[in-house]
């Protein structure tokens, strides 16, 4: 049952530190760049399409278990100390809290997809037209 603890203090650090990273890139001292790669970041995590496929077994999971937390350590070195320090601070106050969930997080990432989407098939489209 220790084990189970220490699991579970692990998950509320990951999750403080989602959040802040998450209030990090609202901020306006936070290059644009670095706000893009966040937005990337949450869009592969949360995207059903996978460079490898999940069905692929093993492969399937490596990816994510890999990609995302390249993308999330090359973020926090994007994002300037001083800032990440304090949406660290207001992250863990926030959540003690008890900060209530929006669906906002997850227009962005369905917006992004449908507009890629688009995107890719209007060059399709126009591909085949010619």
């Amino acid at each position: 049952m220790a084990g189970c603890g220490r699991w579970r203090q692990r998950a509320q650090e990951l999750r403080a530190e989602t959040y802040a990273i998450y209030l990090a890139c609202r901020d306006p001292r936070v290059p644009w760049y670095a706000r893009g790669l966040a937005a990337a970041i949450v869009a592969y995590a949360l995207s059903p399409i996978d460079l490898i496929p999940d069905p692929i077994p093993v492969l399937g999971q490596i990816d994510d278990l890999v990609l995302v937390p390249l993308g999330i350590a090359l973020l926090l070195h994007l994002i300037p100390g001083s800032v990440m320090a304090e949406c660290r601070e207001r992250a863990r106050a926030e959540l003690a809290a008890g900060v209530p969930s929006s669906g906002r997080a997850a227009a962005v990432v369905v917006a992004t997809w449908l507009t890629a989407a688009a995107l890719i098939a209007g060059l399709i489209w126009r591909a085949l037209g010619r």
